[in-house]
């Protein structure tokens, strides 16, 4: 038995128990079996604040915004303009010019990548990730480096699957030309103690993108207590529509910064001799945006502040720590990932059950969990396996979810015994 085991929470918050009836798919059977619904760190179930607010606009408000003098583009300006007004206030951006909509946390960091770090990089830089990161906060900046001949240098990670933070920080120095780290691990839970980080990047003036993604509908996020440059997030983690996320960035950053797309409203005058851009946030979301996707995340945001992030983060840090301690109690388990400071997500191997195995038992029982790599690659090869079972936690999830996963889990068990 682990430490996590020892250390079980006391009692869940009972604050959100009554939260999962606004949740409309949590209200189904699968495979004869009430719906337990543990893959909110690949999407999460959006409620039914979210649902409406988005068949509203489609049934009475659908126009395109910005550029209509009529009473449905008006309307629908104005509800997209107010997600924007909510997002601001919601991860305390200085103003609402630093919020950018984007199809989500990938759009943001190739937008930052191309945009920001492209025009500027030259053989010899560096650009900084760590071990831990998703795909998404990879494959943009190996990309940018075979642009302009930067090298990807990584931070390493240990065996709990957290931050080697003092050797990170020793690998920040002049040759630094951004630092692309996670809040959050998607893979792991692991929480990166970005506040220190980031300080210690000041040092040497080195920009710094956060990816968000698996933060934000966990914790509160104050951007500006973090200090950094940019901050990526996606709708359909926070139980938004997909499709629509926020890049998030320091004012004088976005402004000096390129346009990454053109077309259609990122524009204020077009002629055939050449083009003068509009001004932010509008540089930089060319054509016609995905107003239902934001209207939709701003009634996400919305519900969110109704309940409070605090307490959020209390109730999903009790539940994490009983189904931890309750995995812990299953013989043959292998926990991958008991980072000191976790947040929402728990991966594990069972004896020697392949994963994809494991979750489609656990499908059969009703109980959702995500199995594979994860888009996390390099954490698998640290760990020396292909990939693992992940259940993450929202905050519509308790107890009684925890539990019928170990019964899941008990009966793969039997079956693969046999």
């Amino acid at each position: 038995m682990n430490e996590h085991s020892q250390k079980l929470a006391k009692p869940v918050t009972s604050g959100l128990r009554d939260c999962r009836s606004d949740f409309p798919a949590l209200d189904q059977e699968v495979n004869g079996h009430s719906l337990v619904y543990l893959d909110s760190a690949a999407s999460s179930q959006p409620p039914s604040a979210v649902i409406s607010a988005v068949a509203e606009y489609q049934a009475h408000d659908h126009a395109n915004v910005h550029r209509g003098v009529h009473t449905l583009s008006h309307r629908a300006t104005e509800a997209y303009e107010g997600a924007r007004d909510r997002a601001q206030s919601f991860i305390n951006a200085n103003t609402r010019n630093e919020i950018i909509f984007t199809r989500g946390t990938t759009e943001a960091v190739n937008l930052v990548a191309q945009s920001f770090s492209r025009p500027t990089l030259k053989p010899g830089d560096r650009i900084l990730i760590t071990h831990m990161e998703h795909h998404s906060n990879i494959v943009p900046w190996q990309q940018v480096c075979e642009q302009t001949g930067a090298e990807l240098v990584v931070a390493p990670i240990d065996g709990k699957g957290q931050l080697k933070t003092d050797e990170l920080i020793a690998q920040l120095d002049e040759r630094v030309r951004m630092l692309a780290i996670a809040h959050v691990s998607n893979a792991l839970g692991s929480i990166n103690p970005l506040r220190e980080i980031i300080s210690n990047a000041r040092r040497f003036d080195i920009p710094v993108l956060v990816d968000g993604a698996q933060a934000v509908p966990h914790m509160p996020v104050d951007v500006q207590e973090l200090d950094c440059d940019f901050y990526a997030l996606s709708g359909h983690k926070m139980f938004g529509p997909t499709g629509i996320g926020i890049l998030y960035g320091k004012e004088a950053k976005l402004d000096a910064m390129p346009p990454w797309q053109g077309g259609g409203d990122m524009i204020l005058e077009v002629s055939f001799a050449g083009t003068t851009y509009n001004e932010l946030p509008y540089k930089f979301e060319a054509g016609t945006p995905n107003i239902s996707g934001a209207i939709g995340l701003g009634a996400a945001i919305g519900y969110l502040e109704s309940i409070g992030m605090a307490l959020i983060e209390r109730h999903e840090s009790e539940i994490l720590a009983y189904m931890m301690a309750e995995l812990d109690k299953i013989d043959g388990i292998r926990l991958i990932g008991t980072a000191d400071k976790k947040a929402s997500v728990q991966s594990f191997l069972l004896d020697d059950i392949h994963p994809h195995d494991l979750g489609t038992i656990l499908d059969h029982k009703g109980v959702a969990i995500r199995t594979g790599h994860h888009c996390a690659m390099p954490v698998m090869e640290h760990f020396s396996i292909p990939g693992t079972a992940r259940a993450s936690l929202a905050l519509y999830n308790n107890r009684d979810d925890v539990d019928r996963l170990t019964e899941a889990l008990l009966v793969a068990k039997k079956i693969f015994k046999k």
